[in-house]
């Protein structure tokens, strides 16, 4: 029996990351602590850049967005897999699914997006320190920020329209503890070219277009320290790049980590493991990496706990 695109009782099994009935207390406890650890984590950090004078710069205007978006991002998967688990259930409505599908590729693209700008911000600092004020100006940053967010709303909106022409046998089984498009399109009864040609030329699209400025902006970063005579002055241009590298690599990382994987493996089990990485792992360590390795984040934060302590 076909379940109609428009109907509310339709519904998905998650399958989520292990069937053992002992596993699920200790995967609800790990994800529930890794989740409340990525919002307080990515929330001071934006507390503390909206907080501090200090820290009102295009660098940490993005690093607040960053933080921002982090949260929804694991918010839009990890809530419903801790509320199936303590519920011990697998169901997920079909608007529900389209829904996760839906921000989760927002999510997803403004991570990507975002990167890409604060290697730009770095280009311009480091490359362009004269012209730096005057060009990455609050305005300009902003709209930036817009634009990335009208992109990602707009190829979200594409991806879930064509699925709304796609058919779903009545408990369809996703092997995934989350909603993630390429699933949704191996699992559905009707014929899904369109949908994935769709898929891969806006994935190459979106993925190669930022990948290559942040690639242009790091090599223009390096050509110009290397043309630097103070080593001192090297380091503390280089040192205001650490963080962000950081964070890319270990996005980028786990992103194709998790595509390569898939693509040579049809391992369900092994690719949802390595989802885990960028859609919870991510997000809770990027607030470490800024704070750990920025000296103008620790003070912040810390000015901004201190605050909080003396307040009665």
């Amino acid at each position: 029996m076909d379940a109609q695109n428009d109907s509310a009782t339709s519904q998905f099994l998650l399958l989520g990351l292990s069937e053992d009935p002992d596993l699920q207390p200790v995967l609800f406890g790990l994800f529930l602590s890794m989740y409340l650890v990525t919002v307080l984590g990515n929330l001071l950090i934006i507390l503390a850049v909206s907080s501090d004078s200090h820290l009102h710069t295009p660098m940490y205007f993005f690093l607040s967005n960053l933080s921002f978006v982090d949260i929804c991002f694991t918010s839009t998967t990890v809530p419903k897999m801790l509320v199936n688990i303590q519920a011990h259930s697998k169901g997920i409505s079909y608007i529900e699914c389209l829904t996760q599908v839906y921000f989760l590729i927002i999510f997803l693209g403004m991570d990507n997006f975002l990167l890409t700008v604060m290697a730009y911000d770095r280009f311009m600092a480091i490359c362009h320190p004269l012209s730096y004020t005057v060009i990455m100006n609050l305005r300009f940053c902003g709209l930036l920020v817009l634009m990335s967010w009208l992109i990602m709303f707009l190829v979200s909106l594409i991806d879930i329209l064509l699925m709304k022409r796609l058919t779903f046998s009545t408990g369809t089984k996703i092997p995934h503890f989350f909603c993630e498009l390429a699933q949704i399109l191996n699992a559905a009864s009707s014929d899904t070219l369109i949908n994935n040609i769709v898929m891969y030329i806006l994935t190459a699209l979106l993925g190669m277009i930022p990948m290559t400025g942040i690639l242009f902006s790091y090599s223009q970063i390096v050509s110009s320290l290397i043309r630097m005579s103070s080593i001192a002055s090297k380091y503390k241009a280089f040192s205001t790049c650490g963080s962000h590298l950081c964070v890319v690599s270990l996005f980028y990382g786990t992103v194709l980590g998790v595509y390569l994987s898939s693509a040579v493996t049809q391992a369900s089990q092994g690719s949802s493991m390595a989802s885990v990485m960028y859609t919870v792992v991510t997000p809770m360590l990027n607030p470490f990496i800024y704070s750990l390795r920025n000296k103008d984040v620790k003070g912040a934060l810390g000015r901004l706990l201190s605050r909080g302590a003396s307040s009665p």
